[in-house]
């Protein structure tokens, strides 16, 4: 890869691990977009060092999130998700959603394959305010005061750095720097608080439940976060089914390519199959897995927007594989289906 020693090494199982610091600061543009996309077209996951999103709102993000976890059911259903799953806003419940999805490669449609056990999962989704089409759902003021505003904040401190992963990945494909800016001006995003309860270890080996189910995220780029817990897995893109433990890595944040935009990319980039569940080599006397914690940022094109492949990702001997399609259609048909 591009870049040398200092810009790029491997993690545990292959993933490459870039020093995203001299994109930030102008030093090395081109290898650390070089070494980035290299990783996009051969895993679909990057991690990222020196990103830019600071730690101290990373910590006190985790710290909201354990806290809004922590309050008692009845608090919780007080921003109840809507049953519709295209009002993906507000708190849903362990084993209300559970789904796994995965790309035809034959008809390029989405299949949508419903998972045989439940997420044990718990959720709070965020967008951004004045959102006519998924406005948030909020507890009622007073009840955990504060949380409605540092979210908010986390949630736009992510989409500045959404903007610099994304001008690295369009010089990665050899784009103008600034050609992503004009699909993503309006942050149809998505913040997503999780957490894992702890649930027996053998319940997730022997899948009577599931952490999260096998699945590929629907947009552009998801940043994610996770805590120090692990049980994030993702396909061997070399031996399709078979999954490789991917442990978090200190000081980093994964990023990983969503369908649309390996469907932007005429499948250049790599959309990765991955799921959540028991973490590697874990010992507990009791025989129960830890709580886990992470927090998803699932950044959207606009919804407005209609895209055609990417210039450079087709030609005579490659022709483009899909139809021009907006992210409202492509986005909504993937999220009603998960309800």
């Amino acid at each position: 890869m591009a870049g040398g020693d200092t810009t790029v090494r491997l993690g545990d199982a292959g993933i490459p691990v870039v020093d995203f610091g001299p994109f930030v600061d102008g030093s090395k543009k081109q290898a650390v977009a070089d070494a980035m996309l290299d990783s996009f077209k051969t895993y679909g996951f990057v991690y990222l060092k020196n990103h830019g999103l600071p730690q101290d709102k990373i910590d006190a993000m985790f710290t909201w999130s354990k806290t809004f976890f922590g309050q008692p059911m009845e608090v919780k259903q007080l921003a109840p998700h809507p049953p519709s799953g295209t009002h993906h806003r507000g708190y849903s419940a362990p084993g209300i959603e559970k789904v796994q999805s995965s790309i035809d490669p034959d008809e390029k449609e989405v299949q949508e394959i419903r998972a045989k056990a439940p997420d044990v999962k718990e959720s709070f989704e965020v967008g951004r305010e004045q959102d006519d089409i998924q406005p948030n759902i909020w507890l009622p003021d007073g009840v955990l005061p504060g949380f409605k505003e540092a979210c908010l904040d986390f949630f736009w401190t992510c989409n500045e750095v959404k903007f610099v992963v994304l001008r690295a990945l369009a010089l990665g494909l050899h784009l103008s720097e600034d050609f992503f800016d004009q699909y993503h001006q309006t942050p149809d995003n998505q913040l997503r608080l999780l957490h894992y309860p702890s649930v027996p270890v053998e319940s997730l080996e022997k899948e009577k439940v599931t952490r999260i189910g096998a699945h590929s995220d629907f947009g552009s780029i998801t940043l994610l976060m996770q805590d120090d817990v692990g049980g994030l897995e993702v396909e061997d893109p070399n031996n399709p089914g078979k999954f490789i433990a991917v442990h978090p890595v200190e000081g980093a944040i994964a990023v990983n390519a969503g369908d649309f935009l390996q469907r932007w990319s005429n499948d250049i980039i790599r959309s990765t199959v991955h799921r959540v569940r028991a973490p590697p080599n874990l010992t507990s006397a009791d025989g129960m897995t830890p709580d886990r914690y992470s927090i998803p940022y699932f950044c959207s094109t606009d919804f407005s927007k209609t895209v055609e492949c990417l210039p450079g990702t087709y030609s005579t001997e490659r022709p483009k594989k899909y139809e021009p399609i907006s992210a409202l259609e492509y986005i909504m048909k993937r999220l009603a289906v998960n309800y």
